[in-house]
């Protein structure tokens, strides 16, 4: 497939993906028994980064996740709270369980306390995730090498772009994290990393050992004064990137973070799971 190939057609591929893949399941490009091909270089695994959904509630966000197509979830404490009680998070926690679907992780959570990491942890232990989705301060990465270890659960840490002073690109979190344990990882945001004037493909090559989570969105432009928009409609060559991460052999979790129309979001939500379903149908 041509990298260059038109917004339309990845449209209109990902119409015949979805339906193909009804029914197929999270992974896209699972066997099915009717085909008996096996389709695996197409699989990844799509969910959504509920900031996304910043202004709903949880109900609301387990209806809207499904609705653009979606099977795992990365909740920002907007929808669990962190001061929840143990028996509040379980309850939630089973709630999006009977919806279907799959909470892997939580965040973003900032970490500047020793205490904040004690309760990232005891949060996400109570949550039942694999992952948290994290910005702990550089002088914390040490106790939290310990706690990664102590919960095996993973921290990735999230980069936010060129007005970040701790974390701006994905090199200066590998930079800081490259002698931990290896359940210290990153959190790939594609969208930060354009800003910051990064290639993401080229990023998601240089540190694939510690590439624990992603939030893949589109851009308007690779400066600093880059938006949100709707993916296939910014500068990030989005075939290359999901080209690249399958290469790689990614096993992690593939998260949609929308930012922009916050009141209204689904529109481009839905529009943006499209169109990279439809590069997956067309590699």
């Amino acid at each position: 497939m041509s990298e260059k190939q038109t917004r339309r057609q990845f449209l209109q591929a990902a119409g015949i993906a979805a339906a193909s893949l009804a029914g197929a399941g999270s992974c896209l490009g699972q066997e099915t028994p009717s085909s008996g091909k096996s389709t695996n270089k197409k699989q990844l695994k799509l969910g959504l980064a509920s900031y996304t959904l910043r202004k709903f509630k949880l109900d609301d966000v387990l209806t809207m996740t499904k609705r653009a197509g979606l099977d795992y979830l990365c909740l920002k404490d907007f929808h669990l709270p962190l001061k929840d009680s143990d028996e509040q998070i379980r309850q939630a926690t089973e709630k999006i369980k009977e919806s279907g679907l799959t909470l892997y992780g939580v965040g973003v959570i900032y970490m500047n306390s020793e205490a904040d990491v004690n309760r990232a942890f005891e949060y996400a232990k109570s949550a039942g995730v694999t992952t948290i989705v994290g910005v702990p301060k550089p002088e914390l990465l040490q106790m939290l090498n310990e706690k990664v270890q102590q919960y095996d659960i993973k921290v990735a840490i999230h980069n936010h772009g060129p007005t970040d002073k701790m974390y701006p690109t994905p090199a200066s979190a590998y930079e800081k994290i490259k002698g931990l344990d290896k359940r210290v990882g990153l959190c790939l945001d594609i969208g930060h990393t354009q800003r910051a004037g990064v290639d993401p493909s080229e990023a998601a090559k240089q540190f694939a050992d510690r590439l624990l989570d992603i939030h893949i969105k589109d851009v308007s432009a690779a400066t600093e004064k880059g938006e949100t928009v709707e993916i296939g409609r910014g500068v990030i060559d989005i075939p290359k990137f999901v080209k690249t991460i399958l290469n790689l052999g990614y096993d992690g979790i593939v998260s949609f973070e929308y930012e922009k129309n916050e009141n209204d979001p689904l529109p481009g939500v839905t529009e943006s799971v499209g169109y990279v379903k439809g590069v997956l149908a067309t590699i």
